[in-house]
C-alpha cells in the first residue's frame, strides 16, 4: 500500500513551523523547521517539512550544509534555483553575523592591536588595499573602510578621501593600513611619503594619524615604530 505524503496544509495550523515560531520564538524550533520556513513550500508530492528534513539528512546536518554550493543544492529533488538561492543567502548572512567584529568595543592600544585587527582579511589579498580604521577618543574602533585598491601612490591616496570619512564619523584619530601582496611588509618610499602627507593633513584638521601599518604574510611593520610619524 502506497504511503500518502503529509502536506503542510494537512498539519494543524498551530503545529506549522511559521506559527510555532510566532508563538514560541525561533530558538524553540528544530533545524528542519527553520529550514522549512526559509523554503516556504514543498512540492506537489512532499511537504516542506519533509523536504527540509531530507536536505539536512543529505548534508548530514548543518556542518556540511553551511558550505553547500548552488549546484549541490539544486541536485536535490525538490530544490530549484529559487530555493537554493534563499538557502545560500541565509547561510551567508549567518556567516557574516558570526564574523562581524564588535566595532564599538575593539580598542587599539598598540601597533600589534591594529595589525591583528586587519591581518586575516588583508594578508592574502592579491592587490594592494588601503584601509582606514577610524577611532574615538578612547581609541575604540568606530568604523573601517577601504579607501582605494591599487598600488600605493600619493596622487591616488588623497587626504581628502581619508579625512572626509573621518569627519563624517566624528573620529578622533585614524590608523591607516595597506597590504603588500608579495608578503614582505617592508615600507617603500611611496609608503613613507603617503604617511607623512597624511600626518601633516591630520595635524591641520585636529585628527591624528596614529599609525600606518604595512601588512605582509602573517607579519607587519608599523611606520610609527620606524619613526616615520
Amino acid at each position: 500500500m502506497t504511503e500518502v505524503p503529509i502536506l503542510i496544509k494537512d498539519v494543524p495550523q498551530e503545529e506549522r513551523p511559521r506559527e510555532r515560531l510566532i508563538h514560541l520564538g525561533a530558538k524553540h524550533l528544530s533545524n528542519a523547521e527553520l529550514l522549512a520556513i526559509l523554503l516556504g513550500s514543498g512540492t506537489k508530492h512532499e511537504s516542506v517539512t519533509s523536504l527540509s528534513s531530507r536536505i539536512l539528512i543529505h548534508f548530514e546536518g548543518l556542518s556540511l550544509l553551511k558550505d553547500a554550493t548552488i549546484e549541490e543544492l539544486t541536485a536535490i529533488k525538490g530544490i530549484g534555483t529559487a530555493k537554493a538561492v534563499v538557502i545560500l543567502s541565509a547561510l551567508e548572512l549567518g556567516k557574516r553575523m558570526h564574523n562581524q567584529k564588535p566595532l564599538d568595543r575593539y580598542a587599539v592600544k598598540s601597533p600589534e592591536d591594529a595589525a591583528d585587527y586587519v591581518m586575516e582579511e588583508m594578508r592574502d589579498l592579491h592587490q594592494e588595499h588601503f584601509v582606514c580604521i577610524f577611532l574615538n577618543t578612547k581609541n575604540q574602533v568606530i568604523h573601517q573602510q577601504t579607501i582605494f585598491i591599487g598600488s600605493l601612490n600619493a596622487s591616488i591616496v588623497h587626504p581628502r578621501e581619508v579625512f572626509k570619512e573621518a569627519v563624517k564619523r566624528s573620529a578622533a584619530s585614524i590608523i591607516c593600513a595597506h597590504n603588500h601582496p608579495s608578503g614582505d611588509p617592508t615600507p617603500s618610499q611611496e609608503d613613507i611619503h603617503v604617511t607623512r602627507r597624511l600626518t601633516e593633513c591630520g595635524k591641520m584638521l585636529g585628527i591624528e594619524l596614529l599609525d600606518h601599518i604595512v601588512i605582509g604574510d602573517r607579519k607587519y611593520i608599523s611606520l610609527k615604530e620606524k619613526g616615520y610619524l
